[in-house]
Parts: structure tokens; C-alpha cells; sequence
């Protein structure tokens, strides 16, 4: 496949800036990718497609405020400081992306907070962005990330191109969210309010969860057009062999198994073994899935409209089949469905 082959015309106006007013009421188009069906659904209608005893993976990373805000030293310029991932907790050693990034070089301290009470050092270039910061703090560590995480804002993409507000710290995070270490909401978990989650008990539906910490790779631009040269940036996950033991099951048994997410789709086929069984695993992937690609495990999938050329649309290609959702999406813009974290979500099923 080509990158040229997943470009398509989305009206600016189809991006969601914000949130549906209640998690399960965002739109659902179910795609039937065997007959090449659509369905016009709200999301708490997604039940509708699942029996008892069937199987939902969730992604249970938690975003934290990844976004800071500080001034460089002497010059006072404003600096924004976007933490990925901590390197080195005793050393307070934070993996950062910086903007400006051309006025920032090694030994640079830059200055967080209304009284700049929280000092970095920049001590390493890792990128033509990134950088190493060495957080100055003498306190114990559960204090230093307190006061760094209270400085910090909600990482809502880019591409919503507005600030964060103080609803997104609830709504740009999925109320099962447990682990913390993602920087990107796994957004189709983001529509599964508690009502919808008892919903599913109640129902017998069963479900488990994974780990996956959301990296900004998903928003990288793809910079060559044979997909196959373009590398994917590592993610941690964790599959735990309890989650293991009952999707096993769940397969061995024929049940429906449903992918909560590309993130989901990606973990799991990180790790499944070529009987169609999931494995164990604690380490990190950057396992890249575009069309075509034979999915073993799972049969279902909850995902919500991706933007042009984006690595989550070419995994929705890859599951539900190029051209069914490629003309998905084209029914999604005729029908107006809002695009991106915020908006509406895909069910493709059998």
C-alpha cells in the first residue's frame, strides 16, 4: 500500500473540538464488512452486536498532563515543554519535546510555574525537537511529581487547535484509566460511560484489560510513500497472562472477541501466536499494521474516524478491508460524523 492511497478531502469542520455532552451518546456507524452494510447507531446502541459471554479488550493507559508551559533563563521566552515518557525517576530525567526547539540547547534551564517554583536543566539533544531536562528538585519523588503534574496541562492533540480547558481532564481520559504513562487518550474507550460499562455485567458481556502507553507516533507524519520503509516508535505495553487466560478461552470457545481501539489492535498483535492465541508480554512494540494484514485473534472492532494519511486509519483499513472503509469514511463526511478524539466512533464487525 501506498501513503497516497489513504488521503481523503475532511472538511475542517467535521474535526471535534470537544466532547459529545455524554460519553455513550457520540454517533456509531457499524460497518458489516462481510456484506458491505452500514448501520446508523448511537454508541450506547453497541451492545446490540454482542452476546453473552463475549469478549471486549480495553486499553487501561492513563494520560497525564503531559503539556507544560515555562520561561528560558535570562531571556524569560516562553517555552512549551511536552513531557513523553521519564527516563530516570531518582534523577528526575524526563524524554521532552520542546518548542521553539532552536532557542533551547544543553545547559539551558528553563523555569515552571506562576513563581517558577520547578527548575529544569536541559542536559542532552535526543532529536532535532527533543531533549533530556533534568528536573532540579530535592524533595521526595512523590512531591516532585505531584508539583510537576499540577503544572502541567491535558495533552489534547494538536490538531484540535485550541487550549485545554479544565473539562478535559475528565473527559480526555477513560474512566477505567489506570496506569499512567500515555500521552494520547485511547479514544475509542473514551465513549463507555459507567452506565454503559454496568450495561455490559449485567448482560454477561465480558471484558479485560491490557496496557498500552499512547505515544505521539500515531500523530507523526508519514514522510514516504512505501509504507513499508516507515518506522513506528516504540510503545510500552503490558499483557498480563490473567487477560490471556480468559481471551484464550474466549477464542478456544467461538465467542466474539472486540478490540476497544487501535491501540487495543495493536498489542494484541504484537504478541499473539500464530494459533490465534494471545501471550504474555511486558516490554514495548512497534509493530505497524496496514492493509493487507490477517487478523487471527479478534473479530471486532471499536475505533473512531482517523485523520487523512494517519497510521490509526490504515489499521481500520487493515481490520474492516480498504475499500469498505475508505467508502465508510466517505458515507462518514456525507453524513456529517465528527472526526478525531473527540468525535464519533466505528464498530466494524463480522
Amino acid at each position: 500500500m501506498k501513503l497516497s492511497q489513504f488521503k481523503f478531502n475532511l472538511p475542517e469542520e467535521l474535526i471535534a473540538k470537544y466532547p459529545a455532552v455524554h460519553r455513550d451518546e457520540a454517533r456509531l456507524l457499524v460497518v458489516h464488512r462481510k456484506t458491505g452494510q452500514w448501520e446508523h447507531k448511537v454508541f450506547k446502541d453497541v451492545l446490540e452486536y454482542f452476546k453473552p459471554k463475549d469478549f471486549f479488550i480495553f486499553n487501561n493507559t492513563k494520560v497525564f498532563p503531559a503539556r507544560l508551559y515555562g520561561n528560558k533563563e535570562k531571556t524569560g521566552a516562553k517555552i512549551e515543554v511536552f513531557l513523553l515518557r521519564e527516563l530516570n525517576a531518582d534523577q528526575h530525567l524526563w524524554d521532552v519535546l520542546v518548542n521553539p526547539a532552536r532557542k533551547i540547547r544543553i545547559g539551558n534551564k528553563l523555569y515552571f510555574g506562576e513563581n517558577e517554583e520547578l527548575v529544569a536543566e536541559v542536559i542532552d539533544n535526543t532529536t532535532s525537537r527533543g531533549r533530556t531536562l533534568r528536573f532540579l528538585y530535592d524533595g521526595p519523588y512523590e512531591e516532585f511529581k505531584k508539583q510537576l503534574f499540577s503544572i502541567g496541562e491535558t495533552p489534547i492533540p494538536e490538531y484540535l487547535e485550541r487550549e485545554a480547558i479544565p473539562e478535559d481532564v475528565d473527559r480526555y481520559q477513560n474512566i477505567f484509566a489506570q496506569h499512567e504513562g500515555a500521552v494520547v487518550a485511547p479514544a475509542a474507550g473514551l465513549h463507555f460511560s459507567r452506565e454503559l460499562m454496568k450495561r455490559m455485567e449485567i448482560r454477561d458481556i465480558e471484558f479485560g484489560f491490557l496496557t498500552l502507553h499512547n505515544g505521539l507516533g500515531a500523530y507523526r507524519m508519514i514522510d514516504v510513500e512505501d509504507l513499508t520503509k516507515h518506522k513506528m516508535e516504540s510503545e510500552q505495553m503490558i499483557i498480563t497472562a490473567e487477560l490471556c487466560d480468559k481471551v484464550n478461552q474466549a477464542k478456544d470457545e467461538e465467542r466474539n472477541i472486540c478490540a476497544v481501539g487501535t491501540s487495543v489492535l495493536r498489542a494484541v498483535e504484537t504478541t499473539v501466536s500464530t494459533d490465534g492465541h494471545l501471550k504474555p508480554r511486558e516490554g514495548w512494540t512497534n509493530k505497524f499494521i496496514f492493509p493487507p494484514y490477517d487478523f487471527t485473534l479478534t473479530n471486532s472492532l471499536i475505533t473512531n474516524f482517523h485523520l487523512p494519511y494517519s497510521t490509526l486509519l490504515m489499521m481500520a483499513c487493515a481490520f474492516g478491508g480498504y475499500e469498505t472503509i475508505m467508502e465508510t469514511y466517505e458515507i462518514a463526511i456525507r453524513e456529517k460524523y465528527r472526526f478525531g478524539a473527540y468525535g464519533d466512533a466505528m464498530l466494524i464487525v463480522d
